[in-house]
């Protein structure tokens, strides 16, 4: 595509827009950070007194006669979830420890664990006490696949390789979908195939990826899934998170889970009798009732996805960060390197800026001009336009921006 470094092209690829900016010296934020908290969709404020209506009119009565009925709220969630990342939609529903102890079961024999080195802490720490659990130690049973030296990116080679020299005892490979720090995302398909072939079961963490990239989890046979639904699907802070298990499983009664009530056999759940039969169907996996009041903002979220279509926003996210990519390329006097893939078919909406020196003062400088974006230790601000909230005229601003910032440095 040919870009042009100026605001008459930005405002000739934009939209309509649909989400509340935060305000910085008196206007809307340069906001680039839905990969740390998605925005606010406009529509969530009449949604959620839609359900504050029903609930003082209905009280108890609500789970039946709102006008959405909370008893089955969680599958107002899940039928667009399925176009988002290619599942069905008895597939979908919790989160990495419950997902570990149907999928981590550990013998003498087949007991690590395959990560990424450098993954978000969350995964390490239930990986690490899931090990322990079970009596292992993480420092045997944890494998951890880094960079070559020299390199930023884990190269799908080196995944196989270790894949392959460990089929013996591999039980499980849990990789996150997409690495948060350099935003390189991964084969997802051929890594589970690779552990399939060796005898393990294949989950990811895609907290990083879904409402970003589409997936088909289903076809590509991935045996779990988790995601949490305050970043790119803008569901709010502490939104409600999910999570995918393949039919193959979740069909199967006998396949091992943590019992709720809400996870039972529909049909008999108000029985209140002893002895649990799962829904035979991802929902086997709950435990309670659906967070009505958080899932309220995820749901009109939602909606916005449903009617944009995650192949027409994947592509306007190529679009934007290649273009942010061409902006940087002209910066002059600041040094950096983007550490993201340069192909947009190994990445996000994001690109990972790495400052040898000085980072830390641009990124508050950045912040002081009404930029928001996320600093990581040691060295990288990461830039993330999101496709359904933010617009070619964002990115071409954080340019202006830094590009001050570059001349004045």
């Amino acid at each position: 595509m040919e870009y042009v470094a100026s605001i008459a092209y930005a405002k000739g690829k934009d939209q309509e827009e649909q989400f509340y900016f935060p305000q910085r010296n008196g206007k809307d934020a340069n906001y680039l950070c839905g990969n740390s908290l998605g925005l606010q969709p406009k529509n969530v404020k009449s949604a959620i007194e839609q359900e504050l209506s029903d609930w003082q009119q209905y009280a108890v009565a609500g789970y039946w006669e709102a006008k959405d009925p909370w008893l089955y709220y969680q599958q107002y969630c899940n039928k667009p979830l399925t176009g988002i990342i290619g599942a069905h939609q008895h597939e979908l529903t919790v989160n990495l420890h419950q997902m570990m102890f149907s999928f981590y079961r550990p013998n003498k024999q087949r007991f690590k664990v395959l990560m990424e080195a450098g993954a978000f802490p969350g995964d390490p720490y239930a990986v690490e006490t899931q090990v322990q659990y079970h009596g292992f130690d993480p420092a045997n049973a944890i494998i951890e696949v880094s960079p070559r030296p020299g390199e930023y990116l884990i190269r799908l080679e080196d995944i196989l390789a270790i894949i392959s020299q460990e089929s013996d005892s591999l039980a499980l490979v849990l990789l996150g979908g997409i690495n948060y720090y350099t935003r390189q995302l991964f084969d997802i398909a051929a890594i589970t195939d690779a552990a399939h072939r060796a005898g393990a079961y294949a989950g990811f963490d895609l907290a990083h990826v879904v409402g970003n990239i589409p997936t088909s989890l289903h076809d590509w046979g991935v045996d779990f899934a988790v995601w949490c639904s305050y970043k790119y699907l803008n569901g709010g802070p502490g939104a409600v998170g999910g999570a995918f298990v393949h039919e193959k499983h979740a069909s199967n009664r006998d396949f091992i889970r943590l019992g709720g009530w809400w996870g039972n056999d529909e049909s008999a759940r108000f029985k209140m009798e002893k002895g649990f039969v799962p829904e035979k169907e991802a929902e086997g996996w709950q435990q309670s009732t659906a967070q009505v009041f958080n899932m309220v903002n995820l749901k009109a979220s939602l909606e916005l996805f449903e009617a944009a279509g995650i192949g027409a926003l994947r592509s306007k996210s190529s679009g934007m960060t290649n273009y942010l990519a061409f902006l940087l390329q002209q910066l002059k006097g600041i040094n950096f390197q983007i550490i993201t893939p340069e192909n947009c078919n190994e990445r996000g909406a994001q690109l990972s800026l790495f400052f040898p020196d000085g980072g830390k003062e641009i990124h508050q400088r950045m912040t002081d001009a009404g930029i928001i974006v996320d600093w990581r230790e040691p060295g990288v601000i990461r830039v993330s336009p999101v496709p359904i909230c933010n617009s070619y005229q964002d990115v071409f601003h954080f340019y202006e921006i830094i590009a001050n910032i570059a001349s004045n440095a």
